[in-house]
């Protein structure tokens, strides 16, 4: 682990260590969090200290057990990754008491909305102490069909969103992820790739409103309040750098009564590759109704080829189209179900037949793995020998797997600079890599982080760049971190221009006017910019 890489990733865990709690260091600030909340107006934190948890209580240790979806931190046992609080509000004056608080102590705040960033930072800080803001009470979800809308909680999952969507309409359905148990908070506000992308655009393309509390605890009551520049960035470009979304307004958008899923199993052959391959050059300029996907794993110590597809309409006009655009794939009528929109949700999670009420389990994915992610956009097919070379690394480690998603359609329609997401136009697919293992080991996890970042080396010349293009939703702290408070623009760009392109600089301006002193921050947040350069 000698690489730029492993040495941030050191820095980080020797920050860990270095502001490990202790009692005599912690305990104070955390009396005077608990009197500062308790000496104010807010009668529910007067009344009810079930909303203020500290480390020797029941809930906190409940919370903090189901926080990390990612047990790569949790295996690590530095004390400093424990809040020596964590709040769960109930409403926004409750929010706007916990920063206050906060800010007057000059206590770090993370703020959580489902717990699924990939490096762990709504749960986890380098700067101790600190104090995890749980959104998990605020969940409510109001669907209004007249006016094709919902208001949804920035506590809610996105499984809850696509239940309550689906007992109020069978016509109705929201562009968000296929992982039920993500936050709304965090995927919206980082882009929020979905099935539906390709015909509707990212999640946050669909967020036509929010409400929102700043640092100084001024609540926004909505986007006319808050302005288009704050409105924008917090569409992709990270809510946490800003303040705290409370609510999101959504459109929601039309789906037919019945639509097409299907899954096409493929083995380790030379037909794969060239299948594979053909894949690249078709995805993105199929119908919009049509979004196939492509899963590369290692199974058994051979590596296959999964292609799952959404289609919004029904087989017999499915079958057709791919005889005539895809025929390499061979699909056949058999290969394919017909569902409801919200069924298809519980496919692509590989629930099929499963209750609806699945969508509301919180839990679904804290399956005590360990893992490393990293992401990439694709502008121009990788030839079949390059193909051929993943393959071939990917028989290195036992659970190595590679998602493909198309983009074109609606996503080419959106320009780059219309909200913070730049990966429109001009990319074929982005690609997340994952590599999971099971062993609490520091051995075994140095194993598979290097493993990881050769792949990802391997792959610098079939991907985008200048500069490299990677996804904010699947974070990477390879990719750079900020070291300090006031870390520079000029530091923080070298991460993020490869999320946010030219959109960057803007996010840093709107950060220089809602957040000048950076109180919302983290490892990877967005930096103040004070002046334009």
């Amino acid at each position: 682990m000698r690489t730029v890489e492993a040495f941030a990733l050191s820095l980080f865990l020797l920050f860990l260590v270095k502001w490990a709690n202790s009692d005599s260091k912690v305990s104070p600030i955390r009396d005077q969090f608990l009197s500062c909340m308790s000496t104010h107006s807010v009668s529910t934190f007067m009344n009810s200290k079930s909303l203020i948890h500290e480390p020797d209580s029941r809930l906190y240790t409940d919370l903090s057990q189901t926080v990390s979806q990612n047990y790569r931190f949790s295996s690590l046992n530095f004390s400093s990754q424990k809040p020596i609080l964590i709040a769960t509000p109930r409403t926004e004056s409750e929010i706007q008491r916990s920063l206050l608080c906060s800010r007057k102590l000059g206590v770090q705040l993370r703020t959580k909305s489902g717990g699924h960033d990939y490096e762990g930072l709504s749960y986890l800080s380098s700067q101790s102490p600190f104090i995890v803001l749980d959104l998990i009470n605020l969940r409510s979800i109001d669907i209004n069909l007249r006016e094709e809308t919902a208001w949804v909680g920035a506590g809610a999952t996105i499984g809850e969103l696509y239940y309550k969507i689906a007992k109020a309409s069978k016509i109705h359905g929201f562009p968000a992820g296929t992982c039920p148990s993500v936050g709304v908070g965090g995927h919206f506000s980082g882009g929020g790739f979905g099935a539906m992308m390709r015909k509707h655009g990212l999640a946050a393309d669909n967020v036509v409103d929010a409400r929102f509390v700043d640092a100084n605890g001024r609540i926004y009551n909505g986007r006319r309040e808050m302005g288009e520049d704050l409105f924008w960035a917090i569409r992709g470009g990270g809510a946490a750098s800003f303040g705290v979304v409370t609510s999101w307004k959504v459109k929601l958008v039309r789906v037919p009564e019945k639509v097409t899923c299907f899954t096409r199993y493929l083995p380790f052959t030379q037909n794969m590759t060239k299948i594979v391959h053909r894949w690249q050059s078709i995805a993105a300029t199929l119908e919009d109704n049509l979004f196939i996907r492509v899963i590369i794993y290692n199974s058994g110590g051979s590596v296959q080829a999964t292609f799952q597809a959404n289609y919004l309409g029904g087989i017999d006009k499915l079958i057709p189209l791919m005889n005539e655009k895809f025929p390499e794939l061979g699909l056949r009528f058999q290969d394919c179900s017909e569902l409801s929109w919200v069924d298809s949700i519980m496919y692509f999670n590989w629930k099929s037949g499963q209750p609806l009420e699945t969508l509301l389990d919180r839990e679904q994915g804290y399956n005590d793995l360990y893992f490393k992610a990293k992401s990439d956009f694709v502008k121009n097919p990788i030839p079949e020998t390059g193909l051929e070379g993943i393959w071939k690394r990917f028989h290195e480690v036992e659970s190595p797997m590679m998602i493909m998603e198309p983009l074109g359609g609606r996503m080419y329609e959106i320009g780059e600079t219309e909200t913070p997401f730049p990966h429109r136009r001009g990319n074929l697919y982005n690609i997340q890599y994952m590599v999971k293992w099971r062993v609490k080991d520091i051995e075994e996890m140095e194993k598979h982080v290097r493993w990881m970042r050769f792949l990802y080396g391997y792959m610098r010349v079939y991907v985008s760049g200048s500069p490299r293009g990677a996804y904010l939703n699947y974070r990477d702290l390879d990719l750079g971190m900020n070291k300090a408070i006031n870390c520079s623009f000029e530091d923080a760009s070298l991460w993020g221009m490869r999320y946010f392109g030219s959109n960057f600089k803007r996010l840093a301006m709107v950060k220089g006017k809602i957040d000048p002193t950076n109180f919302f921050r983290n490892e990877q947040s967005v930096p103040p910019l004070l002046f334009k350069i």
